[in-house]
């Protein structure tokens, strides 16, 4: 009996490990929508949203210049972070990153044993991703400060070599400096040449640039384009037509979930039978199926030739994304410097 005492006291006394781990806590306990503008994102706030790309690679552009971090899946933003990034004379390295290791409860070899939840190291010199103090300015060592509840997300969602790409106005080009929702690095970690559509030219369909995987469709009522994505790799773009284009529809996410069945709901083809998706609204966040129209008094056009080759492609875990807001970037002439800009070094924990 007092065995067993000792072993329920014992259990009380440790920190929550496996089950959950006790840290120091940075930041909002919740996201705001996603459709929260990113230059309203107060310190320590942050928007969060995985269901918009329920599948596909996971990458993270860092802004010096915004103080923020862009979370992709499959090339379309799910997340966004205000951050801290290194102060004066602990500069952030600019560049194309991988995670090196992960460590949920990793403690500082250089600065006192400080609490770094959440880590994903980045370098063998001491930078990495981790949750951190948000003072709503630069204020660490070089790390990349996250809220704690964004990093605790981010730490399950992505794996390890994941890309990271800090960038800012000196060493990328304005899309990748100031991110838009679409992904503007590949996967990879290089900038994605996004062509826009010529003026005679209605679509774009390059399947085999990506040829399997999860699959991604965003239609933006402000662009009037409709982009398809594959594992984080654009295979096609269109015009599309709103015979209300100054009428507001809100943000809307599809999901099929019956691959035999499966077909784009009917705003995006006449008649088209809308069977086994799932619909989450980001107003109401409540889930309906079978769905109906997201948009039942502001319907759009596209090019049949378009749907025909889009159609074919439509699995379970397609998502399908309809939003007022503005997906395309605008371009730079300027080139990204694609290394990092201090060299690796090794004997350091990370800060």
């Amino acid at each position: 009996m007092i065995t067993l005492l000792y072993c329920l006291l014992f259990l009380f006394l440790l920190p929550l490990g496996s089950a959950g781990q006790s840290f120091p806590f940075w930041g909002a306990k919740a996201p705001l929508p996603l459709e929260t503008p990113v230059d309203s994102l107060k310190k320590g706030q942050f928007t969060w949203e995985a269901e918009i790309a329920p599948a596909g690679p996971i990458l993270v552009v860092v802004s010096l210049d915004e103080q923020k971090a862009f979370t992709y899946r499959n090339g379309i933003l799910i997340g966004v972070a205000t951050v801290s990034t290194g102060k004066k004379g602990h500069p952030t390295p600019t560049g194309v990153f991988t995670t090196l290791q992960k460590d949920v409860n990793h403690h500082s070899s250089i600065y006192d044993n400080a609490s770094m939840p959440y880590t994903q190291r980045l370098t063998n010199y001491g930078i990495a991703l981790h949750a951190g103090g948000l003072p709503g300015y630069p204020s660490s060592h070089g790390c990349v400060h996250l809220p704690s509840e964004y990093a605790r997300r981010l730490f399950q969602a992505a794996p390890l070599g994941m890309t990271v790409v800090i960038a800012n106005s000196r060493t990328a080009p304005q899309a990748v400096d100031h991110p838009a929702f679409l992904s503007p690095v590949s996967v990879k970690g290089k900038v994605v040449d996004a062509k826009r559509l010529d003026p005679g030219e209605s679509y774009r369909w390059n399947p085999e640039l990506s040829a399997t995987g999860p699959l991604s469709v965003v239609i933006s009522r402000a662009d009037q384009r409709i982009v398809v994505m594959r594992n984080g790799i654009e295979i096609g773009r269109s015009r599309v037509d709103f015979e209300q284009p100054g009428d507001s529809i809100g943000t809307h996410i599809l999901v099929a979930q019956n691959p035999d069945t499966a077909q784009l709901p009917s705003v995006l083809k006449d008649g088209g039978a809308i069977r086994k998706w799932v619909s989450l609204s980001f107003k109401d966040l409540k889930y309906e199926q079978p769905v109906l129209d997201p948009v039942k008094d502001n319907r759009f056009t596209i090019p049949r030739e378009f749907l025909s080759d889009l159609l074919p492609q439509v699995t379970t875990g397609t998502s399908v994304v309809i939003t007022d807001a503005a997906i395309l970037p605008q371009n730079s002439g300027v080139s990204m410097a694609l290394l990092t800009s201090h060299p690796q070094a090794s004997g350091k924990g990370t800060n």
